[in-house]
């Protein structure tokens, strides 16, 4: 049962507010004032709060957000709302008291944070941002955490949460809503968590999901194009510019070396006043003076394999059940972050990053010695262009055919339809373009705009409906091209299990389903 301040009223909600300068005014039964005096229930203790008014019961307080509709509360003071927060005044649709703000977002994550017991205060927070590797570095992190405090590391990502240091359930949203992400960091710390790493998207600054939060390690990996549409961010300022609030939000740093922009956010930090951790992927930084603090190399005596070291002292050699020189980058960011979280370089509990398995990131899946096949999550210029690059330094003296598998989202990051085709072109002998949450878009416009970007005359194109079919027909084809070592990617999706289409998610059996169908494995 989650724990609750005694206090936690509407005069306390009120007074949250007004110190944070969100208050407007409180209004009830068309009386405007100021403060709850002389207001009936005012003192009176709140049992719950929800963003749903289909979760209201008696003593509930409600946040009203997004596209509400008034008519949502007829019939809610029946059901025994209490209290709403709000930008605006419905006292012509109930008698509970309205607590009106400037901005409900915000309101919302200071007063659940209140609600739940301020349950921040007692874990050790890890926040990661970037555009690429947020998800892989947090499980790395975890890994390593869980293993140094004997599994008391939460989790929340793109993919899982994990609340007692083991268990994992699938999420919704990359960073939960802040009513969401505090109930359940109260569960975390009544579990025992004593770390909580999460991932942070530019959209949980943008709308507010982690305000008044100060993680205590914060990380940004890296930075590139993506997101960029009417709903999500009008351009890439605004979308660098919410990733780079994490930083006045942390206590401390871990920044990739070689990430874009790398000197506007090291003046972020001496702005915030933080100490900055470095990492890179190669024994020194492109365009620095001195060698980042911790670095990853390939371990020459196992291509598989690296090697780290943390201010000049190389650790034992490390070899990641994920391929992928860009997992390895996301390895040395995931060591640096733990360190900075209090581990000691040496600790053995590193070492628990090489068991980690992230569902659908770079999953391999082999079919004889002429093909592999490998399903990723990989949806943007930036992780595309990351996994060609894999492919060829692994396989590159092969001479592979290489087939990319790909759709993209409908109404939202318009700017993934060229990045994508971009990091693959000149290299991918063959693109199949297909569905992946076309929302409200047809999908097959969507692939010929992406197949209007392929320039390269030698890459063969084909728009293939629906998803399923794609990957089948993409494996036919390197089956009829077995004088040669095939590889196909199926990216974009990772382990997800439906497509939203029309509004709606469509059950969709899965990537890895569906080649390991074909195969026959």
């Amino acid at each position: 049962m989650a724990t609750m301040p005694s206090a936690f009223t509407p005069s306390h909600v009120v007074e949250v507010l007004e110190r944070h300068h969100l208050l407007r005014e409180v209004v009830c039964r068309h009386r405007w004032t100021l403060t709850c005096d002389g207001i009936d229930g005012a003192d009176s203790p709140i049992s719950d709060i929800t963003y749903d008014t289909r979760k209201v019961e008696p003593g509930s307080l409600l946040f009203i957000k997004g596209r509400f509709k008034p008519e949502f509360l007829d019939g809610i003071d029946e059901r025994g709302l209490a209290v709403y927060v709000a930008e605006t005044e419905y006292a012509d649709r109930t008698n509970a008291i309205g607590i009106i703000v400037e901005d409900v977002h915000k309101a919302m994550s200071l007063l659940s944070a209140e609600f739940y017991g301020r349950p921040q205060d007692g874990l050790t927070l890890i926040g990661i941002t970037g555009t690429k590797g947020k998800t892989t570095t947090a499980y790395l992190t975890q890994a390593a955490l869980n293993a140094y405090s004997g599994g008391r590391c939460a989790l929340f990502s793109s993919v899982d949460l994990c609340l007692d240091g083991h268990d994992m359930i699938p999420s919704k949203l990359t960073t939960p809503e802040s009513l969401d992400a505090f109930r359940m960091m109260r569960e975390a710390v009544d579990n025992g968590m004593r770390y909580l790493v999460m991932e942070v998207s530019s959209q949980a600054y943008k709308v507010e999901r982690v305000y008044g939060l100060t993680f205590d390690v914060g990380a940004f990996l890296n930075i590139s194009p993506d997101h960029i549409s009417a709903i999500e961010h009008p351009t890439f300022e605004d979308y660098l510019r919410c990733k780079r609030r994490l930083i006045a939000n942390s206590r401390t740093l871990v920044l990739g070396a070689d990430c874009d922009y790398h000197d506007l956010l090291m003046q972020d930090a001496a702005e915030a006043g933080i100490t900055v951790t470095q990492f890179a992927m190669h024994d020194k930084a492109v365009g620095l003076n001195t060698p980042a603090d911790v670095v990853a190399r390939i371990d020459p005596a196992n291509k598989s394999g690296f090697i780290a070291s943390v201010d000049g002292s190389e650790l034992a050699p490390m070899e990641l059940g994920m391929p992928g020189e860009f997992n390895i980058a996301n390895a040395a960011a995931a060591i640096a972050i733990a360190i900075a979280a209090g581990v000691p370089a040496d600790d053995p509990s590193i070492k628990a990053m090489d068991q980690v398995r992230v569902p659908g990131r770079m999953e391999r899946i082999t079919a004889g010695d002429d093909l592999v096949v490998y399903v990723d999550f990989a949806h943007n210029y930036l992780s595309v262009k990351s996994l060609v690059d894999e492919m060829e330094r692994v396989y590159g003296e092969r001479d592979p055919r290489i087939t990319l598998v790909s759709g993209t989202t409908g109404g939202k990051a318009i700017d993934r339809r060229e990045g994508i085709v971009k990091g693959a072109l000149g290299r991918v002998e063959s693109f199949v373009f297909t569905l992946d949450d076309p929302n409200y878009e047809d999908p097959v416009d969507i692939a010929r705009q992406m197949q209007a970007y392929v320039t390269d005359p030698k890459a063969e194109t084909q728009i293939v409906m629906p998803r399923e079919a794609a990957v089948e027909k993409a494996i036919a084809d390197a089956h009829a091209h077995a004088d040669r070592f095939n590889i196909v990617l199926v990216v974009g999706k990772g382990d997800e299990t439906r497509n939203i289409i029309n509004g709606k998610p469509v059950p969709y059996e899965g990537d890895s389903a569906v080649v390991r169908r074909v195969l026959g494995k």
